[in-house]
C-alpha cells in the first residue's frame, strides 16, 4: 500500500468504511506474504497506526481468519477464508461434493488426497483427506501452487481454453525447482497436450525432490473443469512404475466427483 494519503482519500469518499478498507488491506498483504507479518511490520507496510491494526487483527484472530505464530508473533492467514471462496455447485461446495470420492481414493491408495481450484495464475488447495501412512504429505488449506511444476497445476492449466492457456503460459516464469521441472514454454505446451489426451497429469518430483503426485479433472457439464483431485506421497511409495495404475485410480475418483455434480444439476 502506498501511503496514509490513500487511507485519507478512502476515508473521505462517500459511502466508504475505513475499518473495512484496512481489514481488506491486511488480508491482501498477508495473502502476498505467506510467511506472515508482525504487528509492527503490518503497521509499517500499510503506513497505518499500530493501535488500529491491533484492533482489526484481534477481531480477525477471534473469527479465526488469522493465526499468530507463538515465537515470531507473526500473523498469517488461515484456511477459514476458504469457506467464503470455495466454489459452489448445485447449492453445495465443491469440497463437500468431492469429499466422498477423495475418501474412497485415500482408502484405495493409503495416501493423502487433495482438491484444488484455479485462482488467477496459481492454484489453491481447498480440501484434503490425510493418508493413513505414518509418513504422509499434509499441507495447510489455502496453500497456493504454481501451474507448471506439479500435477494439479499442470492439469488446471492444460484444461483452460486455448487462448487463455497461452496467455497464462506467457506470464509464467518457469524456474527449475528440480532437474525434472519443465522450464521451456514450448515444453509446457506439449505437456498440456499430453495431459488432455491422457486424462491425468503427473508430478515426477518436479516441484519438490522425493514427492510424486497424480491429478485428474473434476468436470461440470456447464462449467467445464471446476477443480483438480490428486493423490500425493513419497516417491518410494508412488514410483514411476505405478503411474499408469495410479492415474486410472485418480481418474475414477475424479469421475465419481464429476458424477455427483451432474446429479445435482
Amino acid at each position: 500500500m502506498n501511503s496514509n494519503a490513500s487511507f485519507t482519500a478512502r476515508d473521505e469518499s462517500p459511502g466508504s468504511v475505513p475499518a473495512l478498507d484496512r481489514s481488506l488491506d491486511i488480508l491482501e498483504l498477508l495473502s502476498d506474504t505467506p510467511s506472515g507479518l508482525t504487528l509492527s511490520e503490518l503497521s509499517q507496510q500499510l503506513e497505518a497506526p499500530k493501535n488500529a491494526i491491533f484492533r482489526i487483527t484481534q477481531t480477525l484472530l477471534a473469527r479465526r481468519y488469522l493465526s499468530r505464530h507463538v515465537e515470531t508473533r507473526a500473523f498469517q492467514l488461515t484456511g477459514q477464508w476458504l469457506k467464503l471462496a470455495t466454489p459452489r455447485l448445485g447449492g453445495m461446495s465443491l469440497a463437500a461434493l468431492a469429499r466422498p470420492a477423495m475418501v474412497a481414493l485415500r482408502d484405495e491408495t493409503s495416501e493423502t488426497v487433495q482438491l484444488g481450484v484455479l485462482c488467477g495464475t496459481e492454484g489453491t488447495i481447498i480440501e484434503q483427506v490425510e493418508g493413513t501412512q505414518p509418513l504422509r504429505i499434509v499441507v495447510d488449506l489455502g496453500l497456493r501452487f504454481q501451474l507448471y511444476n506439479n500435477g494439479p497445476g499442470k492439469l488446471l492449466l492444460a484444461h483452460l481454453p486455448d487462448k487463455q492457456r497461452d496467455q497464462v503460459i506467457s506470464q509464467l516464469k518457469l524456474k527449475a525447482c528440480t532437474p525434472r521441472t519443465i522450464t521451456t514454454k514450448s515444453g509446457l505446451k506439449k505437456e498440456c497436450e499430453r495431459i488432455v489426451s491422457q486424462g491425468y497429469s503427473i508430478d515426477y518430483a518436479e516441484g519438490n525432490e522425493g514427492i510424486h503426485c497424480l491429478a485428474a479433472p473434476i468436470m461440470s457439464e456447464f462449467d467445464g473443469v471446476v477443480g483438480a483431485i490428486w493423490v500425493t506421497g513419497p516417491a518410494k511409495r508412488l514410483p514411476k512404475s505405478r503411474f499408469k495404475e495410479l492415474g486410472e485410480q485418480v481418474k475414477a475418483a475424479a469421475a465419481m466427483a464429476s458424477q455427483r455434480i451432474q446429479q445435482l444439476g
